[in-house]
């Protein structure tokens, strides 16, 4: 029997139970963002190692006026400026900034499943830029959109950070297909791309020398015990990533330090681990163009900018829905 006193998450707990059964177990990492997860990636983003917040930053910083220039509006058009997984919005200020400076006729909807994240994100901003329109939406990125459909103010969607290197190839097709379902025609898309280099640049930045990714990675588990009733003894666990300079993806595990035993009482079950065994929990896509061209094929996304910084390590690409 399922006590109370667990979440009534019943996506979380099907997520657990399924992953873990799997024969290559898995967790997604949608989870990782609980208070403490929150936390820990803004930990991880001031990392020294973790050149993508510096690198798109730059650009936000140096090429936000060419930025809002590509956007094509008017500043007597009113139009939705949505942020897609929104975080601390620490870059989307600096673009936020200028355009206000403009006087450009803007809302901002940040979007993020992060309550927590949004709350913060809301008082810093009403702090620093007090005439910003500011409309915090929680939830799921699309059924966030699905209610945003009813207005026909043009939007420009925001989507930074290289969150949809969390996704394979074929779901980041998917994902964009989806999400110009909820475009009208000329509505854009600011994405931004990790790009792919070294591994010495790379593999860094998810595995650093203080250990936040490892804990961050970790605190999965922690969440699990927390919240379903688990008993993982995150000691025995540990943090793995790895990169290929040839695909371009980074991957993320949990390793099983030990051959160990695990119950989540809430999901009534035991899990066993093989000594090394691996719980994959991230994939980090690295682009180029041309697999950025090929993500965008069979879609109604067309490449029409893009902001580089200087190290060329990171790009934020303009996409307009035709």
């Amino acid at each position: 029997m399922k006590s109370s006193t667990f979440t009534q998450d019943t996506a979380f707990q099907d997520h657990v139970a399924e992953g873990l059964s799997a024969q290559t177990k898995f967790l997604s990492s949608r989870y990782f963002y609980d208070k403490k997860g929150d936390a820990l990636f803004q930990q991880i983003m001031a990392m020294p190692e973790y050149y993508l917040t510096d690198s798109e930053m730059e650009i936000f910083t140096e090429q936000a006026n060419d930025i809002i220039s590509a956007f094509g509006m008017s500043k007597n058009q009113p139009f939705e400026l949505i942020e897609l997984g929104a975080g601390d919005g620490t870059k989307t200020v600096k673009l936020l900034t200028a355009l206000e400076k403009q006087n450009y006729n803007f809302e901002y909807l940040p979007v993020d499943i992060s309550q927590n994240a949004l709350d913060q994100l809301k008082d810093a901003l009403s702090s620093q830029l007090p005439k910003l329109k500011i409309n915090p939406k929680q939830g799921e990125y699309f059924k966030v959109l699905e209610s945003l459909l009813i207005s026909d103010k043009p939007k420009v969607i925001l989507f930074i950070g290289s969150n949809l290197g969390n996704l394979k190839d074929e779901m980041a097709n998917k994902f964009l297909q989806s999400l110009s379902s909820y475009l009208k025609k000329d509505d854009k898309i600011l994405l931004g791309l990790d790009l792919i280099k070294s591994v010495d640049i790379v593999l860094p930045a998810y595995n650093d020398a203080a250990g936040i990714t490892r804990d961050f990675n970790l605190n999965l588990l922690t969440r699990i015990n927390r919240e379903l009733g688990g008993n993982f003894n995150v000691d025995h666990f540990s943090h793995q990533p790895e990169y290929s300079e040839k695909t371009g993806i980074t991957k993320s595990f949990i390793k099983s330090d030990i051959a160990q035993s695990v119950t989540i009482s809430c999901l009534n079950k035991t899990f066993h681990f093989a000594k090394d065994e691996l719980i994959h929990t991230e994939i980090s896509r690295k682009y180029n163009d041309a697999i950025l061209k090929q993500v965008l094929s069979k879609t109604n996304l067309s490449l029409i900018h893009k902001f580089t910084d200087q190290k060329k390590y990171f790009t934020d690409f303009l996409i307009k829905k035709s």
